[in-house]
């Protein structure tokens, strides 16, 4: 009995592929179309899942708590010597001065990310060079850029370059290092030198920095040793390290939950075409429905054709809207929708992505697309199992 049903529905497969073949053209229109839909809706899933993997790896070298101090809701810099009033405080291995700020490069529109540390912290920071050292502390001016940031300033070959302060005199640098590109995501517009350089660049005092970077001995003790700041210096905002990786996991959510809003509507459009493509039978399907009964199909057997058609169209581009997802994330970095997802700075970060594929977001695009398509040929199939066979022939 089982195997009769089974064999039963393996030989309604295999007609149902035959009548897609000899309708090749319009399922063929409709496939396509419906791997398109699917291949926006994965390609943003991918690409947000891609980039939240490859902040967690990145952002391993953050600060685990970062203090700011704020007056009248703003930052504003800090004396180096609130270090001391830390000491006491057990679990922190290490407290770094940090100057950073932006500098906007009227040229080409480019905001660099300015990063000054102190030359002993540089040395000990688990930063990845591409090539070249870090700077050294007896040795002014030295920098380490990225990339993009040597493509920006069109250094070429050249090594030297110069920022203009803000009373417009100059300041000079020379390159001496360049980030890798694995860390493009945080490192694409940051310039990295010495702590006085920094300072010099953006006419901050001596022992004036723009916040502390801390680094505790035990991740777990992270929010009790910071609630511990927080008494100690209530003016200061505290970012821990999980925090920051909330906001990335946040921003890039939100914003591919607004793309794929936005694509809702390109499925929408697709449902109610398929709805007209499905309903509108043309003379000779009306015929070849009406010779199936003439032989013994049943409603429930027409039923079962249209709905093993309707599962090969979908499963055939499923796939293939899947396949092309992955490609164009995997070797094209996502290229449609990276704008989107990492804003429209000038500087664009280059990245490597793995598209992270997950059982979970694959049943979320098959959900967003399979199903409302499946869905809209329900009634289609049922008002063409129901014909009369006389009527037609």
């Amino acid at each position: 009995m089982q195997t009769s049903f089974i064999q039963k529905h393996l030989n309604i497969l295999d007609y149902a592929l035959s009548s897609l073949l000899r309708r090749k053209l319009k399922n063929g229109g409709i496939a396509l179309i419906f791997s398109l839909v699917i291949f926006l809706l994965a390609s943003f899933q991918f690409l947000t899942q891609s980039l939240e993997t490859t902040a967690e790896k990145v952002l391993v070298f953050a600060p685990d708590i970062t203090l700011q101090r704020l007056s009248a809701g703003r930052q504003v810099s800090l004396p180096d010597s609130s270090i001391g009033s830390l000491a006491g405080i057990f679990g922190i291995r290490q407290i770094i001065p940090r100057v950073w700020g932006y500098h906007f490069d009227e040229k080409n529109g480019a905001n660099y990310t300015i990063l000054g540390l102190p030359a002993d912290s540089i040395q000990k920071a688990e930063v990845s060079l591409s090539h070249g050292r870090l700077p050294q502390k007896k040795k002014p001016g030295e920098v380490v850029i990225s990339s993009s940031v040597r493509a920006s300033l069109e250094l070429g070959e050249r090594k030297s370059f110069t920022l203009f302060r803000s009373d417009l005199s100059q300041a000079s640098f020379t390159v001496v290092g360049i980030f890798t590109d694995n860390t493009d995501i945080l490192t694409g517009d940051t310039i990295l030198m010495n702590l006085q350089d920094a300072r010099d660049l953006f006419r901050l005092g001596d022992g004036m920095v723009t916040d502390l970077a801390v680094s505790v001995t035990n991740p777990a003790e992270t929010d009790t040793i910071a609630a511990k700041i927080s008494g100690i210096m209530p003016d200061t905002r505290i970012l821990t390290n999980s925090q920051i990786r909330k906001t990335y996991r946040t921003v890039f959510g939100w914003r591919s939950g607004f793309g794929s809003v936005c694509l809702l509507t390109a499925l929408a459009s697709f449902v109610i075409l398929a709805w007209d493509k499905a309903s509108g039978l043309s003379q000779e399907e009306k015929r070849e429905i009406a010779i199936l009964k003439f032989l013994g199909f049943q409603i429930n057997d027409i039923l079962a054709l249209r709905f093993w058609e309707s599962i090969a169209v979908a499963c055939v581009s499923f796939l293939l809207g899947l396949t092309l997802a992955y490609i164009h994330v995997a070797f094209f970095e996502g290229s449609l929708f990276t704008p989107i997802l990492l804003g429209w700075s000038v500087l664009r970060p280059s990245l490597n992505l793995d598209p992270a594929v997950t059982f979970a977001d694959l049943l979320l695009v098959f959900s967003y697309s399979v199903l409302p398509y499946l869905a809209a040929t329900i009634i289609p199939a049922w008002r063409s199992a129901v014909i009369r066979a006389e009527t037609i022939i």
